[in-house]
């Protein structure tokens, strides 16, 4: 192979990887490892919570917790997708909740109110039950980024360690 036909090919891969790669458009799944169909994120993907020590699923303060999330998405889809990036899904002993925390990044010159619905799961033929979270009219001005928190009631017995994973099923922005 010719040294510019190397080239071209490493920009192509540089370009594809930074196309691909950007915010939002992989994670992992709660249990720390990197999600099926998308790829997997700097910031999500790693775990969070605190050791173990009573093998009971939860840390000293009551919630286990564990990194990232997957956002579906990629370059041609809906650009508010692309701008929440799942950090933690986790379950609140004390509130007996299963938590997620989100960061919504706008880029954008205006500023936008975002809506979303994040979906916990468990593992592909668990028959855990599915259930949802929502993010209702988060303002988020241009050029900046908000964390925050949705939560879903959890009624399961396991800790929550039942769901390994959650992810933005759906989510809009508006311009405020």
């Amino acid at each position: 192979m010719k040294m510019r036909h190397v080239r071209a090919v490493a920009v192509f891969g540089v370009v594809l990887i930074a196309l691909t790669g950007a915010r939002g458009s992989g994670g992992g799944s709660c249990d720390g490892s990197s999600s099926s169909g998308s790829s997997s994120s700097s910031s999500g993907g790693s775990s969070t919570g605190g050791s173990d020590t009573d093998n009971n699923g939860s840390d000293n303060n009551g919630s286990s917790s564990s990194g990232g999330g997957s956002v579906p998405g990629g370059s041609g889809s809906n650009s508010a997708m692309r701008d929440i990036r799942i950090d933690t899904c986790k379950y609140d002993a004390a509130a007996q909740k299963l938590v997620a925390r989100l960061t919504v990044t706008n880029d954008g010159s205006l500023d936008h109110t975002y809506d979303a619905a994040v979906q916990f799961k468990g593992a592909a033929g668990s028959g855990t039950p599915e259930v949802m979270a929502f993010l209702d009219d988060l303002a988020v001005p241009a050029n900046g980024t908000k964390t925050t928190d949705v939560t879903a009631p959890y009624s399961g017995t396991q800790n929550g360690s039942e769901y390994t994973q959650c992810v933005v099923t759906k989510a809009k922005s508006t311009m405020s």
